[in-house]
């Protein structure tokens, strides 16, 4: 006698809640849910950073009132064309030279740091490369230049050391050269050059690091067979293949450079630079439409500059 099959239990499912009908919602529609997370920072990136862009550019177009001193919201270039007084323009070649220098000193003074680390540092030496290359960020920057002003001072450990070594007359040749010179390197454009490459060689060396651990071995083994010396190697294949990471780190020097206020503030001449310009028309003068010229003439430099780096392939070891 067969047996009767099992009747059917019934099985009540949960009632779904808010969050359930929401998840699902963003299961079907998964745009969705990436624009609700790409929204707000977005949002902030839109209206702080662009719209203040946006509105620096807008002052840019004012000018001042020669006789009351104050801003008249009327659209004119003749705010644009004070910077081509030679006063103005002496700010910015200063400046251009200087950014162009740093990022030159410190792609020679991290290249083969960089190297190094790339090819022979291997655990704890990589660990202790990163370490030696980051712990410099670490510290506060007012008191890196303050320490460096310290350093540079004609009573400084500089000047102590030169003359512990009988090498003082190298040191006045130095600071005896027209342009660059000055009573001691606190007070020089060297002084400054100095303090720049100590503060932005982080963001140089590291770029080039990563380019250069991209290089294969088998390419430098190669080179070797086919009776390169090392300068030809370096010349013909490392530089190349590395070219990338140093673009890549000059975006960060040249850029950081072009508009830092502090550095030539507190170390070097009294000659202005973009930033310290910027600065003073925007606080001392209180000529914002000014101040606003000059600080779009970075941001012009920079998007050529940026322009030519994609065309190298910087961006691809960012």
């Amino acid at each position: 006698m067969n047996a009767a099959p099992p009747e059917p239990v019934a099985v009540t499912l949960p009632a779904r809640g808010p969050g359930d009908r929401l998840s699902g919602l963003f299961w079907r529609h998964p745009k969705l849910l990436l624009g609700l997370l790409l929204a707000p920072p977005l949002l902030w990136l839109g209206v702080v950073y662009l719209g203040s862009l946006a509105a620096l550019l807008l002052q840019s177009f004012y000018y001042i009132d020669e006789f009351s001193g104050v801003v008249v919201p009327e659209f004119t270039l003749k705010t644009y064309a004070e910077l081509f007084r030679a006063q103005n323009l002496d700010i910015i070649l200063r400046t251009v030279l200087m950014a162009a220098a740093v990022t030159l000193g410190c792609a020679v003074i991290g290249f083969p740091v960089a190297y190094f680390a790339a090819r022979y540092a291997k655990g704890a030496w990589k660990a202790a490369f990163y370490l030696g290359v980051l712990l410099p960020l670490w510290s506060s920057y007012l008191v890196k230049v303050y320490a460096w002003k310290l350093i540079l001072a004609k009573e400084g450990i500089i000047t102590w050391a030169a003359e512990g070594t009988g090498t003082s007359a190298i040191l006045n040749a130095v600071l005896s050269l027209p342009g660059i010179g000055g009573n001691s390197l606190s007070t020089s454009y060297i002084g400054t050059w100095v303090v720049f490459v100590y503060v932005w060689l982080p963001y140089m060396i590291l770029p080039m690091q990563a380019a250069l651990e991209r290089v294969p071995v088998s390419l430098l083994e190669a080179s070797a067979d086919l009776g390169a010396t090392r300068a030809q190697t370096f010349r013909t294949v490392i530089l190349p293949l590395a070219l990338p990471g140093v673009i890549a780190g000059s975006i960060f020097t040249f850029s950081l450079t072009l508009g830092d206020y502090i550095i030539p503030q507190i170390v070097g001449t009294s000659a202005r630079f973009i930033g310290l310009a910027v600065y003073q028309f925007q606080g001392t003068a209180g000529n914002i439409p000014l101040a606003a010229a000059f600080a779009v003439v970075p941001i012009v430099i920079m998007l050529v500059y940026l322009t030519i780096a994609k065309r190298q392939g910087a961006f691809d070891v960012l």
